[in-house]
């Protein structure tokens, strides 16, 4: 990815908004141009066509960046370890997945700043639990929306309030708060009885970005699948089917049956018909779905 060796450059904190204006100047892509420039790039090498992805999407990285603005480490340095985030996940992009690349690549730009704030901060660099690394980089956060902004340690209600609202032990919120108020070093103990150094905690047991796409991409063949099965409805069995299958708030068979000018036994029928057309659609539909995908593993094996 030559090509991307002329990004814009975030020197310093005085640059930002030069930088911002810099790259404010490429344009964003249409989703069929986006999905069309990630094909040239996959299946033939062209570099141009990957530059044109990274810088428009540059301001995406620049956002993402923004937020990681209190960890008093340079933004030039956390924007250029987003734009190397960003120009992974242009590498290993999938565009017949059917998700844009903004989708995607946001976990890589998260994953690569908050990789680089974990590795540059000397008092704690920890990969942390996911609860841990939760704290490490939501506490601030957490602390400012209740007005605890003083230095030393937290009043029992303030840590009580931010425990349940990160979801994590309260002990946890004190010894991060210790954590975060001064230099330590890796072979620091985690808590007062000595069980455990900070740099035993640098496994992530958070998903994987790929974790996270295929449960978004089972999501979307599954409605696609659905989308597919109400065409085997004809209009009065798909009417019925969404007002009572689909809908937050279905009505009653009563009014169906009004609107219909039948029974409510019958409407009920015409509802358990319609649910099992479909259910036996959606199933052969999400086989047809996955059966390209998993045609090119059959035929390497052979």
């Amino acid at each position: 990815m030559a090509q991307t060796a002329s990004l814009p450059i975030l020197s310093a904190e005085a640059g930002l908004s030069r930088y911002l204006d810099e790259i404010r100047k490429f344009p964003m892509l249409q989703p069929q141009e986006e999905y069309m420039l990630a094909k040239r790039w996959r299946e033939h090498g062209d570099s141009k066509a990957a530059h044109k992805l990274v810088t428009s999407h540059l301001r995406l990285v620049a956002k993402i960046a923004m937020g990681y603005r209190g960890y008093g480490l340079p933004i030039g340095e956390v924007v250029s370890e987003g734009n190397v985030g960003l120009m992974q996940a242009v590498k290993r992009f999938e565009p017949d997945k059917g998700f844009r690349l903004a989708t995607y690549a946001m976990w890589w730009i998260k994953a690569s700043i908050q990789e680089y704030i974990l590795r540059s901060w000397s008092l704690v660099k920890m990969g942390t639990t996911a609860n841990q690394k939760k704290l490490f980089f939501n506490l601030r956060k957490a602390k400012s929306s209740i007005s605890a902004l003083e230095d030393g340690d937290l009043r029992p209600d303030q840590v009580e309030v931010i425990a349940t609202k990160l979801g994590v032990e309260k002990q946890d919120v004190i010894d991060m708060n210790r954590r975060l108020g001064g230099d330590a070093s890796l072979n620091a103990p985690v808590r007062e009885d000595g069980d455990g150094e900070w740099q035993d905690w640098l496994a992530d047991d958070s998903d994987s970005q790929e974790a996270v796409l295929a449960r978004e991409e089972e999501t979307d063949n599954r409605r696609l699948a659905l989308t597919r099965a109400l065409g085997v409805l004809n209009e009065r069995e798909r009417i019925i089917f969404e007002e009572r299958r689909l809908k937050d708030d279905p009505i009653t068979l009563e009014e169906l049956a009004e609107r219909f000018g039948v029974s409510r036994e019958r409407v009920r029928q015409i509802e358990v018909r319609a649910f099992e057309k479909v259910q036996d659609a959606v199933v052969k539909s999400i086989r047809e779905i996955e059966r390209p995908a998993a045609q090119p593993a059959q035929i390497a094996a052979r």
